[in-house]
């Protein structure tokens, strides 16, 4: 049966910011808001910034992007998106992207089902740890949540 949620309106600067892998990504709305159907999140990357090409086993994930210059690897090829281009990556496609502007990029990142924003809220306390991140606590975040590391980054 599926559980009663409520509308949600949730106003620019109202959500919950997590630093983490040099980026800042504010969820808007999490999994427990949803349901568990989808998380919606901004990130913002510095330049030259960027995730490690991975592979998603849980989610569906789509950018959209809001600024900056930014450049997504997927399916042998990097393609530069602007402002309002939308990128649409089902499980299981591998997959990176790299700011290639000279100022932080933002885009949008919604995940379907949610999960991801759980998988960063770990890495960001990690990450905020006095003797900062350890590389093997790292790696176990990104297994307990479905997301493996590829060693062939393009």
């Amino acid at each position: 049966m599926h559980q009663h949620l409520n509308p949600l309106i949730v106003q620019p600067g109202a959500g919950t910011d997590l630093h983490a892998f040099g980026n800042v990504l504010t969820v808007m709305l999490s999994g427990s808001q949803t349901g568990g159907t989808l998380s919606v999140m901004t990130e913002q990357t510095p330049p030259s910034g960027g995730p490690p090409y991975h592979v998603h086993s849980r989610e569906d994930e789509i950018f959209i992007v809001i600024e900056g210059r930014i450049r997504y690897f997927t399916a042998g090829q990097w393609t530069e998106v602007g402002p309002g281009g939308v990128v649409y990556l089902p499980r299981g496609a591998a997959h990176t992207y790299r700011n290639v502007g000279a100022t932080p990029n933002r885009h949008w990142i919604i995940t379907a089902p949610s999960g991801f924003e759980r998988f960063f809220a770990a890495g960001a306390a990690e990450f905020a740890e006095p003797s900062g991140p350890d590389e093997h606590r790292i790696l176990e975040i990104h297994h307990q949540h479905g997301i493996e590391l590829l060693k062939d980054t393009p």
